[in-house]
């Protein structure tokens, strides 16, 4: 299986082509959902990256494809801007995810 990157800036898709990972670059709500459709009927790609400006605008889209399908994952990178996540964002996603707080 391969990754598979849809970016909304030319420079993560660079950096991520000099890695060997193909992929996109986008701007617009529609043209993501027909990618990631396109996408979802590869089954060589079994990881989908997506920058974390995607997760914020389309949360919808996005979701579905998480909730609803097995494969491909789907994982949300920092861009060149960096994470737009808070410093504690994984110990915030186990205490939610277990219902504890450590």
């Amino acid at each position: 299986m391969r990754m598979y990157l849809i970016s909304d800036n030319v420079d993560t898709y660079t950096g991520m082509r000099l890695a060997g990972i193909e992929g996109c670059v986008i701007h617009e709500r529609q043209e993501l959902k027909e990618e990631l459709d396109r996408v979802m009927t590869d089954k060589t790609i079994g990881i989908v990256l997506l920058t974390e400006k995607f997760g914020r605008e389309y949360p919808d889209v996005i979701d579905d494809i998480k909730l609803n399908h097995r494969l491909p994952l789907i994982v949300e990178i920092p861009d060149r801007h960096g994470t737009g996540r808070k410093p504690d964002f994984i110990t915030a996603y186990v205490n939610e995810a277990i219902g504890l707080k450590l």
